[in-house]
């Protein structure tokens, strides 16, 4: 993967200054379309920033007129501002910041290159040659939940959660609304690890989850760590980003995953054509940008059945996940029956439905 055609790979090594070495990087030649890509994890992370080099492998092999770099376990911060920065002045279009905390870093050095377009992921700040991008994985989590419903023989289901912003409380109720879709009274535990990848603590939570009762345990996490802790235990797992099942094979359930190659495509190809504009971009499993992987071999066929069935109404926009009656934890009506959040309530959520256990830290 790391050796991919046409990829210039840029190392980051944090014991020397970033700025030294990167002097020899020139401007790309007019008949080049660069793009580059920032992460903040290293690829050996099997979750988000792999699924992220995975869409910046298919943007290249898409489109053979595109050159792609990366610079991976690139922190937040000053690290960052300068990594991006020099992406920048070495001629790349486009510049990718696959990470939600380079944001307030990338609308910075954006206003420094006004040639330059900056695709963002998750964030929620643009500027006029700033987008964003993110998947509304809550889809494919709602389908992980209905596995898990029907799956889980105990309760409370757990749930290894990273950092409680809306993006993961989203998808943590999504997920539960799903699990209670076919068995109403399924509960949710939910334990923080405040980390987007800490295999080892990952691994804690789910243990501490599996103490409590739990036979199955999902995470909105970056490891493998807690599929490998359900198998461990002999019990059941479900992974997020991608399908982690090498890590479990009996073990797994089936795993929400992201495709982001079609909006890298579509970004590439818009700024090549003079087309593209500063937007958000929210893709959808309509669109291909996420969905559920094979199932394992411990799910029925007729689950596999009945999460197809569910998968076609939200492909045909004919169910929305989150549509009322919904409660939350305190068992109020949040949502009203048939009425369905929008999407700024949605890219807000700051509370748990019913079903949830667990708090979400301040």
């Amino acid at each position: 993967m790391r050796k991919s055609r046409g990829v210039i790979v840029l190392i980051l090594m944090l014991t020397v200054p970033l700025a030294l070495g990167w002097g020899g990087v020139s401007a790309a030649a007019p008949d080049q379309f660069k793009v580059g890509f920032v992460f903040n994890t290293p690829l050996g992370d099997p979750g988000w920033t792999t699924r992220q080099n995975a869409g910046r492998v298919c943007l290249q092999e898409r489109l053979p007129w595109v050159e792609t770099s990366f610079v991976e376990n690139v922190p937040e911060g000053a690290d960052a501002e300068r990594v991006i920065t020099q992406l920048a002045r070495a001629g790349n279009r486009l510049v990718v910041g696959a990470n939600f905390g380079y944001m307030d870093t990338l609308i910075a050095v954006a206003q420094k290159f006004p040639n330059t377009h900056f695709l963002h992921a998750a964030g929620f700040k643009t500027a006029p040659n700033v987008s964003t991008y993110h998947g509304r994985m809550y889809q494919a989590q709602y389908l992980a939940g209905v596995v898990a419903g029907r799956v889980a023989k105990k309760s409370p289901i757990g749930f290894v959660a990273a950092v409680p912003i809306p993006e993961v409380v989203r998808d943590i109720n999504a997920f539960t609304l799903g699990a209670r879709s076919v068995n109403p009274q399924a509960r949710v535990r939910v334990v923080w690890v405040n980390a987007w990848y800490d295999p080892a603590r990952e691994r804690e939570a789910a243990n501490t989850l599996v103490d409590a009762g739990a036979d199955v345990v999902a995470h909105f996490t970056n490891s493998a760590g807690p599929l490998q802790a359900a198998a461990a235990r002999g019990i059941h797992g479900i992974t997020f980003h991608a399908d982690m099942s090498q890590f479990g094979p009996k073990a797994f359930l089936v795993a929400s995953v992201w495709n982001w190659c079609p909006i890298f495509v579509r970004a590439a190809e818009g700024i090549k054509a003079g087309t593209w504009k500063s937007q958000q971009i929210w893709g959808s499993m309509a669109e291909g940008v996420v969905d559920i992987s094979k199932f394992g071999p411990d799910v029925p066929a007729s689950v596999q059945a009945e999460v197809g069935k569910v998968r076609s109404t939200i492909v045909a926009g004919t169910f929305r996940v989150f549509t009322g009656p919904i409660r939350d934890q305190a068992g109020s009506v949040k949502v009203a029956s048939g009425k369905a959040m929008t999407d700024p309530e949605l890219l807000g959520f700051n509370w748990f439905v019913q079903g949830v256990e667990g708090a979400i830290p301040k």
